[in-house]
């Protein structure tokens, strides 16, 4: 899978698909990601089972990450390394726009 072609198709990314790979710091099954996200967004964000499992199917497709079952026979999902290097590209996309809207936000107060 070529990189850059990745990179291109994912960032700047949905504020969905941000944060799936967000809650992947460690292996989770669906509705773990839509609790996780649920939790770290204080509720903002309420994800749909249509929304996450497209989205999963999606990155899956595109090597973002990988499923396998666990001991109970349930789906889980964990993100690859193709998947780290685009959630830290976003990140470092995320950082520059909170750094220019810290500095210029004066102007609009």
């Amino acid at each position: 899978m070529d990189i850059e072609k990745v990179l291109k198709k994912y960032v700047p990314m949905t504020e969905t698909a941000f944060y799936i790979l967000l809650s992947l710091t460690e292996p989770r099954h669906g509705y773990g990601i839509v609790k996780h996200v649920d939790d770290i967004s204080e509720g903002r964000i309420r994800l749909g089972s249509g929304t996450v499992y497209g989205t999963l199917t999606k990155m899956q497709k595109d090597g973002l990450i990988t499923v396998f079952a666990d001991e109970d026979r349930k789906t889980v999902y964990e993100i690859t390394e193709v998947g780290k290097k685009v959630i830290t590209s976003e990140i470092t996309r995320i950082k520059e726009l909170h750094a220019n809207a810290t500095k210029y936000e004066e102007g609009f107060l």
